[in-house]
């Protein structure tokens, strides 16, 4: 494992994994998570991504055809994940999705809900087709929705926001996801400072809010801590909040949680190609690497990237804190 620098032992994560004596090496890669763009339609106050109208990085074809034929040579790789930004603004991502499907890998896409009514804010592009598109490729759909009334999600993902998630849910009702074969799940990030409530509790409150409030269906709802990085770390910078918030997560730290980390079965690809360890240590820059430099989709060895050693930094404690925290939700039941 490699530690990036910290500012006492206490907030060092590495050292926290040895006094622990916890093994945290890669397991294997079963899902390829690529971020494809950092255009968004919003401009959310908690995202890691720093994602906004005003982004330009996309994926090329060339990006998306070497991770096309990285899950075509490796049958252990079984989940595509697409995530951004919105993905849908990537103008691959159709073809990406589709070929993905082809070669029989499962696809996953987080999906802002807001994406199908906004359209593309910088082509003026419709995305309104998207529902019947995710349903026809049988893909799952994982949603952010920051609760179940528009007060809170307003105030998190902007004026209006709450209105369209709610008409955009409904659309995928029609085409048959939630309670069925197609998957819809939903997402809870905290607004503020706080950790997650318990997951199936939160879960039980949103499905029955928003089935008698507006006849919406869902699946499962997960849970995600607020990571302290990007434009959410500037936010607490600027109430003077960051180190409450690390101290906050550094003593939730659970050891269950840290052996169910997703980096150790998932790796991370940006726009251009870069691989990481997880999406948040894209964010940071913390590219994945062995012996001979960094990793990228272009010198794609698996046996390499699983050889790898995960770079921690105090974000890190976000992912082991109380529940635990991933891509899927809590990690401990």
């Amino acid at each position: 494992m490699i530690q990036e620098k910290t500012k006492t032992n206490n907030h060092n994560f590495s050292r926290k994994l040895i006094d622990q004596g916890l093994d945290t090496d890669p397991i294997t890669v079963e899902t390829l998570q690529v971020n494809i763009t950092k255009l968004c339609n919003q401009a959310c106050t908690h995202c890691h991504v720093d994602a906004s109208p005003w982004r330009s990085e996309q994926m090329s074809i060339e990006g998306v055809e070497r991770c096309l034929e990285i899950l075509s040579e490796n049958d252990c790789i079984k989940n595509l994940d697409l995530t951004g930004g919105a993905p849908e603004l990537n103008p691959h991502f159709d073809y990406f999705v589709r070929e993905a499907r082809s070669l029989g890998k499962h696809v996953m896409v987080r999906h802002n809900l807001t994406v199908t009514l906004d359209g593309n804010p910088r082509t003026g592009e419709e995305k309104t087709y998207i529902p019947k598109f995710f349903a026809e490729n049988r893909v799952e759909v994982i949603s952010s929705l920051p609760y179940y009334s528009s007060y809170f999600t307003d105030k998190q993902r902007g004026k209006g926001v709450f209105e369209k998630s709610i008409e955009s849910l409904r659309m995928l009702n029609s085409e048959g996801y939630g309670g069925g074969e197609l998957k819809l799940n939903l997402v809870y990030n905290p607004v503020g400072t706080f950790l997650p409530p318990d997951q199936r509790s939160l879960e039980a409150d949103f499905k029955a809010k928003l089935k008698k409030n507006y006849g919406i269906r869902f699946d499962n709802l997960y849970t995600l801590t607020n990571m302290p990085i990007n434009r959410f770390e500037k936010e607490l910078r600027k109430q003077n909040a960051y180190e409450e918030y690390i101290e906050k997560l550094v003593n939730a730290f659970n050891p269950e949680a840290a052996d169910g980390i997703m980096c150790r079965n998932l790796i991370s690809v940006s726009h251009d190609g870069k691989i990481y360890d997880c999406d948040f240590n894209q964010m940071l820059e913390m590219q994945a690497r062995n012996g001979n430099g960094g990793l990228t989709i272009f010198n794609f060895d698996l046996s390499q990237v699983i050889k790898r050693k995960i770079r921690f930094g105090v974000h890190c404690f976000g992912c082991t804190a109380g529940a635990g925290s991933s891509c899927g939700g809590q990690t401990v039941s």
